[in-house]
């Protein structure tokens, strides 16, 4: 669990296509996996969030910033 640390070297065996499993003591605790072939070449699409804020909102520019400095005073 230690090593879960090192990331750097974690992600290298990762890329290589190795898995790595964790262990507590003698016990198997999980599993991380590299993504598969099909995963690795699939495009996320991610959804339209502007569009959709503009559904919501429609064309008004919610002060967000401005409220929450005022909340927290000057500083």
């Amino acid at each position: 669990m230690r090593e879960l640390r090192d990331t750097r070297r974690l992600k290298a065996l990762l890329r290589s296509g190795e898995s790595l499993e964790l262990w507590d003591r003698k016990h198997l605790v999980g599993r991380i996996l590299p993504p598969s072939e099909s995963a690795k070449k699939k495009d996320i699409k991610w959804p339209d969030f502007e569009a959709r804020a503009k559904k919501i909102f429609g064309d008004r520019i919610l002060p967000g910033a401005d409220l929450l400095i005022e909340d927290r005073g000057r500083y």
